[in-house]
């Protein structure tokens, strides 16, 4: 197997989509996913970038010249969104309430996305 194939594989594999989903997604016959996973076929650009864009990754990424799939050059900087309250319950229920460093942790994570600690 090549290594796009590989990264192609991965990426599919790692949202639990079957080669006939990404087949239809992309417009394509899952024929054409099953040569590019194995390798015995190379992608074609547009479908690179399918993949690229679907995913959130780098070409970089796809084409194995990195391990981390935002890119060589990228800075990965989450957005927060302040008015997100799932996120803001999630971090409150991370923190156990009788020790002296979670309130530190929790003020932290809140001002970082843009909420007040509660």
């Amino acid at each position: 197997m090549s290594e796009v194939g590989n990264r192609l594989k991965a990426l599919r594999d790692g949202v639990k989509l079957s080669q006939g989903n990404i087949a239809e997604k992309v417009g394509m016959a899952q024929a054409s996913v099953n040569r590019y996973e194995k390798g015995l076929a190379e992608a074609p650009y547009r479908v690179l970038m399918w993949y690229a864009d679907y995913f959130d990754v780098s070409m970089d990424y796809i084409f194995g010249r990195c391990e981390q799939p935002q890119g060589k050059l990228y800075e990965y900087k989450p957005a927060f969104n302040a008015d997100n309250e799932e996120l803001q319950k999630f971090i409150e229920m991370c923190f156990d309430p009788t020790s002296t460093m979670s309130g530190r942790l929790k003020e932290t994570l809140l001002k970082m996305m843009g909420g007040e600690s509660k």
